[in-house]
């Protein structure tokens, strides 16, 4: 036992560690740490969870349902096994065999029994147009009755079974997994013997409605940008009172109908419109030499900039609010000239708000619909109402899944790009 006298043992025992430190009801304290929190974790995960199932079930589900429809259709090899797995066992360019005819009779026979024979048709009807009644009334007649030689027996039931389009549609549709939506999509096509090749002129009209959504989207990004900045700039360093007049205006289209806004345009734009009477009587134009504001590329421009005007405002404004005027009054004080201050001083304090203003608009430009397809007309129309023709009218849900996937990726591919040059940290919404 160590003296009580000797300062070295005084020393010694104070240094000897004393044991894990505790709470008050004798639990290890970093246990307790831990425990409170994992359970602050589950608190917080709790909390967002409604908002991570409404995102799981309204954004990622559909749009992962979109992914797979582009590349994954089923409906031909489903209903037709035997002719796919023909086309499975031969390669490209070999014909059609008394099996291959076979396999076309037995498979037509149980798809109009099964009253599927309607789908398959719609498939084959995507690449090759109008062979729907094809299959459909093949399949009537193939239930009252079919004998061997089934070749003779199905061109004698229709000629069109000998065309080696219909044949390589089948081969095409029997994969499941195919990227000849996408291929469409670009004005692509795969010829009989696998290659890929570019359609005829006549029928290049994707690539065609993409350079226009993304030509007709910037402009209408710069229209924006090029109105909004003094109406921002106004609203910044007008007094109070007038200020919020000025912010009601900007905020009154909001409270209105989209499809009010763009069919109140449609009347303002016509050749027998307002604007054109206007024009006729102050003289500026001649009766007989009206306008086409409408049903073109100029309605789209005008309509969609007067709607996306407010989304270039709004940022703007709530970065120049934030600028000390006394930047600009300093710099005209040391002699810089009204454009110079702007240009070096005002203008690039800016760029956070035109940023994101610029993001803003320019993307909700590329995926509009209503707008472009009551005032563009043929020459005005975006490649959103191309995605809604297959949708709604020739029933091609791969093909419309295919645009907007290529949509999808060249707007994330120009976000990926926005970042690496400006920096989306740099943006700034409000």
């Amino acid at each position: 036992m160590a003296n009580a006298s000797d300062p070295q043992a005084a020393i010694s025992a104070a240094a000897a560690p004393a044991g894990p430190l505790t709470t008050a009801d004798g639990k290890p304290l970093a246990w307790s740490l831990a425990r409170s929190q994992a359970r602050a974790k589950r608190r917080a995960f709790l909390l967002v969870l409604p908002l991570l199932a409404f995102i799981l079930i309204t954004f990622v589900v559909p749009i992962g349902q979109m992914l797979q429809r582009s590349f994954y259709n089923d409906g031909f090899s489903a209903n037709m096994p035997e002719i796919s797995q023909w086309f499975a066992e031969n390669p490209r360019g070999t014909e059609p065999d008394d099996a291959a005819w076979t396999a076309l009779a037995n498979d037509l026979l149980a798809s109009a029994e099964a009253r599927s024979i309607g789908v398959v048709g719609t498939r084959i009807n995507y690449d090759v147009p109008g062979t729907r009644s094809l299959f459909t009334s093949t399949g009537r007649k193939v239930r009252r009755g079919i004998e061997p030689p089934y070749r003779e027996a199905l061109l004698e039931m229709d000629e069109e079974w000998g065309d080696p389009r219909i044949w390589s549609a089948m081969r095409e549709a029997s994969q499941p997994v195919t990227s000849n939506f996408y291929l469409a999509a670009v004005d692509r096509t795969r010829a009989d013997d696998g290659s890929i090749e570019q359609v005829e002129p006549r029928q290049r009209i994707y690539v065609m409605l993409f350079m226009r959504t993304f030509w007709l989207s910037a402009l209408i990004t710069v229209l924006t940008f090029l109105l909004g900045f003094p109406v921002a700039h106004l609203l910044a360093t007008l007094p109070m009172r007038k200020s919020n007049l000025l912010m009601i205006l900007v905020l009154l289209p909001f409270w209105t109908s989209l499809l009010v806004r763009t069919t109140s345009w449609m009347v303002l734009l016509q050749q027998q419109g307002v604007i054109n009477d206007i024009l006729v009587w102050m003289g500026v134009i001649g009766g007989g030499q009206r306008l086409q504001m409408i049903y073109n590329q100029t309605g789209t421009i005008i309509a969609m900039t007067h709607i996306l005007l407010p989304f270039m405002i709004l940022p703007l404004y709530s970065v120049m609010r934030t600028i000390n005027p006394s930047y600009v009054r300093a710099a005209r004080s040391l002699g810089a000239t009204s454009w110079t201050a702007f240009r070096r001083i005002y203008f690039p304090q800016t760029l956070p708000g035109l940023g994101a203003g610029a993001l803003l608009v320019f993307i909700l430009a590329v995926g509009y619909y209503i707008t472009p397809a009551l005032v563009g007309g043929s020459s005005g129309q975006l490649i959103s109402n191309m995605i809604a023709l297959h949708m709604t009218d020739t029933l091609n849900w791969s093909m419309a899944a295919a645009l907007a996937a290529l949509l999808l990726g060249s707007v994330l591919l120009l976000y990926w790009l926005y970042d690496k040059l400006v920096g989306v940290d740099n943006l700034k919404l409000g």
